[in-house]
């Protein structure tokens, strides 16, 4: 018995580790613009309110803000095939269209209900109303995500 690599073996390898840095990469971008958004849609500066005020509401928020996004981002690389530069260009955009989605979610749901997210991020205890918008993230997240597949 011998032990012998196929043709072709180290330039598949080099490729397939070149797209998942490239992916990985991407996603972490789109992750950081994700909790950017999140940071600009919440009253005040959600680093400090999180890292200094260790506020539940504003940690659930971004919880859910990231993880919706990594959602959109994990179903964008599952859905892109082809060429590692198209399914790259498709990932950014599918991407930053969830954010955009779960922006926009977040926002009808703060009208519909009333939400007063300064306050919201003034109380030292989980709201029930920063459950139901984290809720509406994590979902937008999940529905776009399908929807991309």
């Amino acid at each position: 018995m011998y032990l012998a690599f196929s043709d072709g073996f180290g330039t598949a390898l080099g490729k397939g580790a070149g797209a998942i840095a490239a992916y990985t990469a991407l996603g972490l971008v789109l992750l950081v613009i994700g909790f950017l958004a999140v940071d600009l849609a919440t009253p005040g500066r959600l680093t400090t309110i999180i890292r200094t005020n260790r506020n539940a509401n504003a940690t659930l928020l971004a919880v859910c803000g990231v993880s919706a996004v990594g959602l959109v981002v994990a179903a964008s690389i599952f859905a892109s095939g082809g060429k590692l530069l198209e399914g790259l260009i498709a990932t950014l955009v599918w991407g930053l269209v969830g954010i955009v989605a779960q922006l926009v979610a977040s926002v009808i749901v703060r009208y519909l209900l009333g939400v007063d997210v300064a306050g919201l991020m003034a109380k030292e205890k989980l709201e029930p109303s920063a459950i139901l918008l984290g809720a509406t993230q994590a979902t937008v997240g999940l529905i776009t995500a399908i929807a991309v597949i």
